[in-house]
């Protein structure tokens, strides 16, 4: 069980030796939780895509280049919204661009789940994407500023975990409805969690750096002494936010891209890191799991509970990462990580490539796809958005997460819309085996890059960035 905080930093990750409250920490987990739990919807998605797909392109009689852009369109929906995101946030605050994703993640399953063409099906997963980015967006950066110290990578990280428990629903759902073909009832589904979450954003705080950018420092106050529980703590760390905001830098991510190379160098980690993350094939497996193993001779329903399995592990890897992430550091993991789904995507693509046979060499593959989707999860799925949420400056902090998250669901549209198409030119083992080369790049990227964050505050970050340090040293 997740523990409240027991001291207290300032927004900025100033660290004090005040206690805070088990009252007021509690106060913190549950609006963390809350928002970490937009990472369930965008999982939902996924899973639910990935099983209704095949029912979907035989009833609309779709082909393989439209199954991909039905996958897909969601990716350009997200870029959108990922795109905007940043400057809705900014100007109406976290809570209020949270809400209303989950309400457009509702109208987009009710198109989807009451759609007599397939191109209700194309708007509705549009909708649903662009609401999914900005959930992307949104949930790490005000879980970065609610939260400090320890929890706050293992509450980013529950962001992660909760997006791989949504697959996995998504892909029990898929399971159990394939039998009759039910992919309406499939799609339909996301309307229930939205609903639910859309409810729970009402009784969220603002973010207090949000709250104190806009100059509502009273508000601010406000917050943080409900959240801390602490007079003299909360008001110092009103006081580092407002000592950031006055620093005499430009307020703003153009401004600030344009006069400071140290934000230009935060913002291309940001981004080189979510292009990795996409390039290692984790959506690829994801999306087009079941068709798969079906190449791999498992049955249509074989095939089905198998990509449950799969969802499975992505889950439970996911909920290990959550209390590994702050104990062994993000460099660590993230290499752990890259290095096994090389390892992985490379035995898949040699058998695959050798065109084996028999259930030894289909076992063989599922066994690939299972220990490469556990790499991810325990790596370079929840650190990418982790550090993405830690590296960016306050004054910056919409604008530069907001170009890594568009750059994520930009390669993520390229991957997922190439797919089937490259594996028809060059065949599933070259495929694999590229992708395997991809991540033995993220390995060195990470080695060269990457920066240690665990228990860094995010004031000593940004003094380090401001200072010139290589962004492998910006951390510790």
């Amino acid at each position: 069980m997740l523990q409240p905080a027991t001291s207290s930093v300032s927004a900025t990750g100033a660290p004090s030796t005040d206690t805070v409250p088990a009252g007021q920490g509690r106060k913190v987990l549950r609006a963390a939780l809350t928002t970490a739990s937009a990472g369930l919807l965008v999982g939902l998605d996924t899973g639910l895509i990935a099983e209704a797909l095949g029912f979907i392109g035989r009833d609309f009689h779709a082909t393989p280049r439209m199954q991909e852009w039905i996958v897909s369109v969601l990716m350009v929906g997200a870029l959108l919204g990922s795109l905007g995101a940043g400057v809705f946030s900014q100007r109406f605050g976290r809570r209020l661009a949270l809400g209303s994703a989950t309400l457009l993640i509702g109208v987009g399953a009710l198109l989807c789940a009451t759609a007599g063409i397939i191109g209700q099906i194309l708007l509705g997963r549009f909708l649903i994407g662009m609401a999914i980015g900005i959930c992307t967006f949104t949930a790490p950066l005000y879980i970065s500023e609610l939260t400090s110290g320890s929890m706050r990578g293992t509450m980013v990280s529950t962001f992660s975990m909760l997006q791989s428990t949504g697959i996995l629903l998504g892909y029990l759902a898929g399971g159990i409805f394939s039998g009759g073909g039910h992919w309406r009832l499939m799609v339909g589904l996301p309307v229930i969690p939205a609903a639910l979450l859309c409810a729970g954003c009402a009784l969220l705080p603002s973010s207090p750096s949000w709250l104190a950018a806009r100059g509502r420092f009273e508000e601010a106050r406000s917050v943080l002494r409900s959240l801390r529980g602490d007079v003299a703590v909360a008001d110092r760390e009103l006081d580092n936010i407002r000592h950031e905001l006055g620093a005499g830098k430009p307020v703003g991510g153009f401004a600030l891209l344009r006069s400071q190379p140290f934000f230009r160098r935060s913002v291309a980690l940001g981004i080189g890191l979510q292009v990795m993350q996409q390039l290692t094939g984790i959506n690829v497996v994801m999306y087009y799991a079941p068709k798969i193993l079906e190449g791999a001779h498992f049955g249509t329903s074989a095939a089905a509970w198998a990509t449950v399995l799969v969802g499975l592990i992505n889950a439970v890897v996911g909920i290990v990462a959550i209390f590994l992430v702050s104990r062994w550091g993000r460099r660590p993991l993230l290499a752990a990580s890259c290095i096994t789904m090389a390892a992985a995507l490379g035995c898949a693509g040699l058998i695959e490539g050798l065109h084996l046979q028999g259930m030894g060499a289909t076992l063989s593959l599922m066994a690939a796809l299972l220990v490469f989707v556990g790499g991810f999860g325990i790596g370079a799925g929840p650190l990418v958005w982790t550090l993405c949420s830690e590296i960016q400056p306050i004054e910056g902090r919409d604008f530069g997460v907001a170009c890594s998250t568009l750059a994520n669901w930009g390669m993520d549209w390229a991957v997922s819309n190439t797919f089937l198409s490259i594996v028809a030119v060059l065949g599933a083992g070259w495929t694999f085996a590229g992708f395997s080369a991809l991540n033995v790049v993220f390995l060195f990227f990470t080695l060269l890059l990457v920066p240690e964050t665990r228990n860094v505050p995010l004031e000593v970050i940004e003094q380090h960035l401001e200072a010139g340090l290589p962004l492998r040293r910006i951390g510790r």
